[in-house]
């Protein structure tokens, strides 16, 4: 009775060509659909590829390019009507109309002043000069060129930029976490963004860290080594606006191919499972 027992357990284990080639077919295609084995690996590079030789920033000033915003004010006798203001000389008395003007004023233009784009043709439409061409200059050529180009019809005119939009995204090498760094200080190094954005994570290889920079020519691609401390000189180097700082997951074939194929056996398990009971259920 036992032997008997034992052969009918033991009978669908002995599966047809028709049950092999049905579960080969169903584990193939659930390899090829769900196979996610380190497809969160972004801006892959073939071993063969020749990154950009890296150079440092020699002039760290940043210069204005397409779509920035730049915050713009004008002010003239070098700034006199500023300066008073800061120093709480209202002109009229701070229950006058005058001082009240002047606090007016003042609280107007603590935010910066008004916003104005970069067009993509590198012109600024300003008050009074219309289109002017500001891409490629620095804040302090900026400022010069516009009290040049307002001293016909303003006394000593003082200029204040600032672009407001500048940013650098960073990718520290984990799945599912980026950040969008605002550049506050204008000589923001790459050591400082990486440690806003948290770091480089545990999964992220310090040696093969992507930096993808807007050029002249299109974007430029150059593989930083972070992993030694002779990379600190180039940890300190000063990102740009528009600034990628990726630093690439290292692969874990062994937990991803283990999470891809626990459907696959579960799969199996329940196609054997199901030919076991039609063989019991036939058998009898």
């Amino acid at each position: 009775m036992h032997s008997a027992a034992c052969a009918v357990y033991f009978r669908p284990m002995r599966l047809s060509g028709l049950s092999v080639r049905l579960i080969l077919v169903a584990m193939v295609a659930a390899l090829a659909g769900g196979c996610t084995i380190n497809r969160n690996i972004m801006f892959r590079t073939p071993t063969d590829f020749a990154f950009d030789p890296f150079n440092p920033i020699e002039d760290v000033n940043y210069r204005i390019a397409p779509n920035d915003l730049i915050s713009f004010q004008l002010f003239s006798n070098k700034g006199e009507r500023l300066l008073s203001m800061t120093a709480g000389a209202t002109g009229g008395g701070a229950n006058g109309a005058g001082g009240g003007m002047n606090q007016q004023f003042m609280n107007q233009n603590q935010g910066g002043g008004f916003a104005y784009e970069v067009r993509p043709d590198g012109t600024v439409d300003l008050p009074e000069l219309g289109r002017v061409k500001m891409v490629g200059l620095n804040i302090d050529e900026a400022e010069t060129f516009l009290e040049e180009a307002y001293s016909e019809n303003y006394v000593d005119p003082l200029a204040l930029i600032e672009v407001t939009n500048q940013r650098v995204l960073v990718f520290p090498g984990e799945a599912g976490v980026a950040s969008v760094v605002p550049l506050v200080n204008p000589n923001t190094s790459l050591l400082e963004v990486l440690a806003l954005s948290g770091g480089i994570r545990a999964r992220g290889d310090a040696r093969n860290v992507k930096l993808i920079r807007r050029g002249d020519n299109g974007r430029t691609i150059h593989q930083l080594d972070l992993s030694t401390i002779e990379g600190l000189k180039l940890a300190n180097t000063t990102v740009q606006a528009g600034d990628i700082v990726y630093v690439e997951p290292l692969p874990q074939y062994a937990r991803e191919i283990l999470a891809d194929i626990s459907p696959v056996l579960s799969l199996i398990t329940t196609i054997s499972s199901f030919i076991a009971l039609i063989s019991i259920v036939g058998g009898n």
